[in-house]
């Protein structure tokens, strides 16, 4: 499973890239504005800024909803790094229509905002390197966002389409390893759930151990 962070925070970005465990970077509008990235200059050179820090795919989100300013805000974006970007796209009508135009040249794409295994399916369909189902979101209505992960696995499956399940929203650690078990092929996650991974009280402990026997036979 792939995991990429979903920040726009430069310094976590540089700390998940050094662990080596990082396989890529999503970022919206919203996670911009929280780190003081705002106006369009400062949004594209902060993507380049990313993209210089990472080695895999950055993930750079349209604010169009229109047909045509979707694919000139989605070119303008992939040709800030052709290799890394991956166009993120919104889960409307217009941007089904985007993502089959960017999949016929070549362009990458990640299909945002899906709520449905009906929408992840149009977006295969549409041929979207990425989908990406809002787990998080889904469970803040008491909805089961695990449940969808596992519909579009199986639909998916059945028909072998290469759309990557892109796991988002996902709040903490178990959200990773739940979607580890049901096949995510990919995660994004703030950086403190990927974190989380490494915690267990009995490693703490057993190290505190090893370091006082240790000590104890050089004092």
């Amino acid at each position: 499973m792939k995991f990429f962070i979903d920040t726009a925070n430069l310094a976590q970005i540089q700390e998940a890239q050094d662990l080596g465990v990082l396989d890529g970077v999503t970022t919206n509008p919203s996670l911009m504005a929280k780190e003081g990235i705002t106006g369009k200059e400062a949004i594209l050179q902060h993507y380049k800024n990313i993209c210089e820090i990472v080695d895999g795919d950055v993930s750079a989100e349209v604010i169009a909803t229109d047909f045509q300013g979707m694919i000139r805000e989605g070119e303008e974006l992939y040709a800030l790094c052709p290799q890394q970007i991956v166009v993120k796209i919104p889960m409307i009508k217009e941007g089904i229509k985007a993502i089959k135009y960017f999949t016929d040249r070549g362009i990458r794409t990640n299909c945002t905002l899906v709520f449905s295994a009906g929408q992840a399916l149009l977006a295969a369909k549409a041929g979207a390197t990425y989908v990406s189902p809002f787990i998080g979101r889904l469970d803040d209505i008491s909805t089961d966002g695990l449940s969808l992960i596992e519909d579009i696995r199986q639909i998916y499956d059945n028909y072998s389409f290469e759309t990557e399940i892109l796991a988002a929203s996902v709040r903490h650690t178990m959200h990773i390893m739940e979607c580890a078990k049901i096949g995510a092929d990919v995660i994004t996650a703030p950086l403190s759930a990927i974190l989380g991974l490494l915690k267990h009280p009995l490693t703490d402990a057993g190290l505190a151990q090893f370091l006082a026997d240790y000590n104890k036979g050089n004092k």
